[in-house]
Parts: structure tokens; C-alpha cells; sequence
């Protein structure tokens, strides 16, 4: 394991140095398999920070695997200046999302598309600013939403949701974030700026240093500008 995260970080470097990009990692650990397994990639994580590992996610089966076991790795995690993001809320309900940030110090929470079923966890949510990593392709894809045009993501938006437009995985979904951007627009009625509000909540919700991070937003705003 600790082979397979060295070269993971050595690749990692390589493709940001040829392609001018900026790179950090998360480590993810997932629900299903053993907490014991998930002690050592955390503890792995936490001693390459320096190397380019900033963060901890937990996946896997959220409807049969609680959350609950987990929570002492998080917080120790988190104490160890680990960012948190966690999936929840796609095939759990809003309870799970509830966990995720109260047990484990998520400020980023995968999916979490079943928020909407819970109005006292949207306010909190709210405001509280977490950030939701909504995949609209997946969630269609998985059958968490029967029909593309009725994906919850606006009506996140219309709560004041911090939402973001992402991927989940373009491997397995055979899609580029550009496809996403299309779908969020045409499929659900995205405008280009609320199109473009959403990219620039990705950005600031990045785990990066603050100056990388402003940086970033600054060369986002000026190559997408706000439509008139």
C-alpha cells in the first residue's frame, strides 16, 4: 500500500508539472470493507501530506454500512489538518448526510442529492455552507434519479444549497465534465450563469491553499466571463 500512494503521487506530480495543472489527493477508504484497512490508508494519508495528499473520503454502500464506526478515524483525521469529504445521501437518505457532517466533519459531501427530503438539514446545510459534488449523470445512471429531467439539482439550487457540477466517474459513465456542464444546461435549464456560479463553487470548494485556490478563481472568472 504504501508502493500503490507513493506512485499515485508520483504520477500525480508528473501530469501537473507537463500539463500545468494543480493537483492535490484524496485518499478514500469505504464503508464496506474494514475499519482496520481504513486505519492504515488514513494513516498512510496523513503521513504524506506533505507530498500532495490533502484529504480523507469515505464511499462505498451507504444503505447497508453505517457511518457511525468510522467517525474516531475521521475526527482524527481532521485534527491532523486532513480535509473531509464523505458520499452520502445518494443511496442513503438525509440522515446519512446528517452524519457525515456531525460525525465525521464533512465540509464536502458526494452526491448528496437526498438532502432535499429533510428541510431542517437543508437550512443547517445551508448554513453551515457545505458543499454538495451533485453527479448528474451518475445519479441517472445508478437509477438514484428515475428520470434526468427530474434530477433534484435545481431545486438544491433554489434552496441556496452550495452545489457543485462534477463527474463521479467519467471512466465508468463514459462522460467529460464538459458533457456534465451540457447536461446540467440542456437536460435541466441551467442558464450560462448559473452555469457559471456552480463551476466557480467547485473552484473555491477546492482542498487547496488559500493563494492557489484565489489564484484559480481569478483565472476562472477571467476565461469565463459573466454573461451580460
Amino acid at each position: 500500500m504504501n508502493e500503490v500512494l507513493d506512485w499515485v503521487i508520483q504520477g500525480a506530480n508528473e501530469a501537473s508539472s507537463k500539463y500545468d495543472i494543480s493537483t492535490r489527493l484524496i485518499a478514500s477508504v469505504t464503508r464496506h470493507e474494514s475499519l482496520e484497512l481504513a486505519e492504515k490508508v488514513i494513516e498512510l494519508a496523513i503521513d504524506r501530506r506533505e507530498d500532495g495528499i490533502v484529504g480523507i473520503d469515505l464511499a462505498g454502500n451507504e444503505a447497508e454500512f453505517p457511518t457511525t464506526p468510522f467517525a474516531p478515524l475521521f475526527q482524527e483525521a481532521k485534527q491532523s489538518g486532513m480535509r473531509i469529504t464523505v458520499h452520502a445521501g445518494e443511496w442513503g437518505g438525509p440522515e446519512n448526510i446528517d452524519q457525515a457532517i456531525n460525525l465525521l466533519g464533512a465540509e464536502r459531501v458526494g452526491h448528496g442529492v437526498r438532502i432535499i427530503e429533510d428541510e431542517t438539514l437543508v437550512t443547517k446545510a445551508r448554513e453551515r455552507g457545505i458543499t454538495f459534488e451533485v453527479c448528474i449523470t451518475s445519479n441517472y445512471q445508478s437509477g438514484v434519479v428515475a428520470d434526468l429531467h427530474e434530477h433534484p439539482l435545481n431545486n438544491m439550487i433554489a434552496a441556496g444549497l452550495n452545489v457543485t457540477i462534477n463527474t463521479d466517474d467519467p471512466s465508468i459513465s463514459q462522460i467529460s465534465l464538459s458533457d456534465e456542464y451540457q447536461a446540467a444546461c440542456e437536460q435541466l435549464g441551467l442558464s450560462i450563469g448559473t452555469l457559471r456560479q456552480r463551476v466557480l463553487a467547485g473552484v473555491k470548494a477546492a482542498f487547496l491553499p488559500v493563494d492557489e485556490r484565489n489564484t484559480l478563481v481569478a483565472a476562472l472568472e477571467e476565461n469565463f466571463p459573466a454573461p451580460d
